[in-house]
């Protein structure tokens, strides 16, 4: 739903003037340095960035779904670094306070989050908890009007800088399953919680991820989203609805951007006297390409509407998510066979874009998971 197509006009022509000439032109010395400059950041801050889908009320802009995928097609045009130092604070990090915070919980947290002056992080996965969530091992037992946490979360997205996570531990140790976990919101600094080291990553430098390990983290009482046991498996579900959204439009704006670079290469790039975009075999790399990014275009619109609208998008959310990044990957793979010798050499950007990209198909619930998602949601619907 576009509650005003003006203001939405407005916000894109600013985020795309951004992303053209202020990110786009970064993106070598994040990939070097492993680090979005300051300036930039801030830049971010300034633009409302870190508060895009929040409410309005806490100090966000409050986007419509469709307007988010709208407004992240744009910045996934340019290194995932950037969307990615934003994300959690709009996303995953934030959306279950939004969905199921208590109304002091939201005021508390909320506009920090909006305005980036605290990052928000997510923690889920586990050594031994990733695709199987409701099987994680990190505790929270209750003592008193506090709850003490133990567990080690694994691969979490911004930790290093956040201020702020969401932790998904199990309150019931009696009890297997989803129905004894529970989220809580837990603050950088407090006593127990430590961070690993910074992962090395195959690409994506300059979106940090490390280990967040709790041990007898003492968390008010208070901390607890809801302010009640057992529904943060549920919290999380919610989140991921809207996130699986969020990363297919990232994906396809990706996958536009790495088009449109080997749209530009072929135009420029002779062989045997000619351009090699005259060739038929290049034509139908780049018009397969261009079908693919359409179709998943049309599928996260129409999904983000239905989400809009107040209907269930689980299975949608996952058929968006699936086509949408591996279809992002195919586009890579074909850009790197268009620039063909170049396409490997750094210098011209696609064999990071190659390597960025890959993450997609992972996180937010890998491709396989979709699938069980989507094929579960299928029989839901027969046996009513």
């Amino acid at each position: 739903m576009i509650r005003s197509q003006e203001t939405l006009n407005l916000l894109l022509d600013s985020i795309i003037r951004f992303v053209r000439e202020r990110l786009v032109p970064n993106e070598e010395i994040v990939a070097e340095t492993d680090q979005i400059p300051a300036t930039l950041l801030q830049e971010m801050k300034d633009l409302g960035l870190f508060g895009l889908c929040l409410p309005e009320e806490y100090g966000g802009l409050g986007l419509t779904m469709e307007e988010e995928v709208l407004a992240a097609m744009e910045l996934g045009k340019t290194s995932p670094a950037f969307r990615s130092a934003i994300g959690s604070n709009n996303g995953i990090g934030s959306t279950g306070i939004v969905i199921d915070g208590t109304p002091a919980q939201k005021e508390k947290y909320l506009p920090q989050l909006a305005s980036g002056e605290l990052i928000g992080s997510f923690c889920l996965t586990e050594p031994e908890a990733g695709s199987d969530a409701a099987s994680l091992r990190t505790t929270a037992v209750r003592d008193g009007d506090h709850y003490v946490l133990n567990g080690t979360k694994r691969f979490i997205t911004n930790a290093p800088e956040a201020g702020l996570f969401t932790v998904m531990a199990r309150t019931d140790p009696t009890v297997r399953g989803a129905d004894a976990i529970s989220a809580f919101v837990v603050e950088a600094g407090t006593p127990g919680l430590s961070l690993g080291k910074i992962d090395r990553k195959m690409g994506q430098k300059g979106a940090h991820t490390c280990d967040v390990i709790f041990e007898n983290c003492r968390v008010p009482a208070t901390n607890l989203i809801g302010e009640k046991e057992g529904v943060g498996f549920k919290t999380a579900m919610k989140v991921l609805d809207k996130g699986r959204l969020h990363i297919a439009a990232v994906a396809t704006g990706a996958a536009e951007r790495m088009l449109a670079d080997a749209l530009r290469y072929a135009m420029e790039r002779k062989q045997f006297g000619k351009p090699i975009v005259e060739f038929e075999l290049i034509q139908a790399m780049l018009a397969d390409s261009k079908a693919e990014i359409y179709a998943s275009r049309c599928m996260i619109l129409d999904a983000a509407r239905r989400r809009d609208a107040g209907e269930r998008v689980t299975s949608e959310a996952s058929c968006a998510k699936m086509f949408a990044t591996e279809m992002c990957g195919r586009v890579a793979d074909r850009a790197v066979q268009i620039f063909g010798g170049a396409g490997y050499m750094s210098e011209y950007g696609i064999e990071r874009f190659y390597r960025d990209v890959r993450l997609f198909r992972i996180y937010e619930g890998t491709t396989q998971i979709q699938q069980i998602v989507i094929a579960r949601e299928m029989q839901r619907s027969v046996e009513g």
